[in-house]
């Protein structure tokens, strides 16, 4: 039975190599295009250098490293928050100048209007993109049906747990119909079975929508769940050191043992090019974890203006 297992184990160790595959995307069959990207903050932190990276429509990206690797600012940069300091970045061949509304920033926080309740949340997005009134309520029972919320429509959000207010989060999200998702580690603050539970409801509405995607996530595991190719990072300075495609068929579990293999093969990599195991100065905006319904997100989430 040991041997049996032990030869199972090695099997799968040879194998994770042959289902990731380095990708090669050009620029002219992209959606997105990220070319010599560079961003230095004002206390001279390098958040972002010579940053190359393409993406395809409905291609579902991950953006995986440690902390301070530049993952965040990068999002940022293609949400239009972050004005690189060298580079381009585009959509659709379009020059990013700014927030749009082809685009949609989710964070860690749910960033819900506390004195709305959830289909009031998603009315008003829907409202402040001009979505005629008549259309308004059907739209966002649809699509809290779609996040399994029924029965919540008209609860407040401090009514709900965690896991509840990023439905409600993503049913806004998914109801103004943005051209690009843009995810900050909107899992994140969940407790472990609620993270499951969020990234396979993420990843059955991705089969579904085929949304083009990019998604910040330090968790190898979620990275490799729900990615169509997984973007390594490294820090110091924040640089894309390996992208690859992930050769695993959709619907994927965490359980699948493939997975496991693959993660023990990135984390492998990523140690290869991490730097010495010093503190780094934050390469990523501290704005980033004070962010309020009332600031920021009530432009990226609703007018995306």
């Amino acid at each position: 039975m040991f041997r049996r297992l032990i030869e199972r184990m090695r099997g799968l160790r040879q194998a994770a190599p042959h289902l990731l595959r380095p990708a090669n995307v050009d620029a002219d069959r992209a959606k997105i295009s990220i070319a010599q990207l560079d961003h230095h903050y004002a206390n001279k932190v390098v958040a972002l250098r010579d940053v190359n990276l393409n993406v395809r429509s409905g291609e579902f990206v991950c953006l995986l490293g440690p902390s301070g690797c530049g993952k965040s600012t990068l999002l940022y940069a293609l949400a239009g928050h972050v004005v690189p300091t060298g580079g381009r970045v585009a959509i659709d061949g379009k020059p990013i100048h700014g927030p749009g509304p082809d685009r949609l920033l989710m964070f860690q926080e749910a960033a819900l209007f506390p004195w709305l309740t959830v289909r009031g949340n998603i009315t008003f997005a829907l409202a402040a993109r001009g979505v005629p009134r008549a259309e308004r309520r059907e739209r966002a029972n649809a699509f809290i049906q779609r996040v399994r919320l029924e029965g919540f429509e008209d609860t407040l959000p401090h009514q709900l747990s965690g896991g509840m207010k990023m439905r409600a989060s993503l049913a806004r999200a998914l109801a103004v119909d943005p051209t690009v998702l843009l995810m900050d580690e909107p899992f994140g603050a969940l407790d472990a079975q609620t993270r499951v539970h969020m990234q396979e409801l993420l990843q059955s509405i991705w089969l579904r929508s085929g949304k083009t995607v990019v998604f910040v996530t330090h968790d190898v595991q979620e990275a490799l769940m729900l990615g169509t190719r997984v973007v390594l990072m490294a820090p110091r300075p924040g640089r894309v050191v390996q992208d690859l495609v992930i050769e695993l068929p959709m619907p994927r579990s965490l359980e699948d043992p493939s997975l496991d293999a693959m993660a023990r093969d990135i984390r492998h990599r990523l140690r290869a090019v991490e730097g010495p195991s010093v503190e780094a100065p934050p390469a990523e905006p501290l704005q980033r974890r004070t962010r309020t319904p009332s600031s920021l997100p009530r432009q990226s989430v609703v007018t995306g203006r």
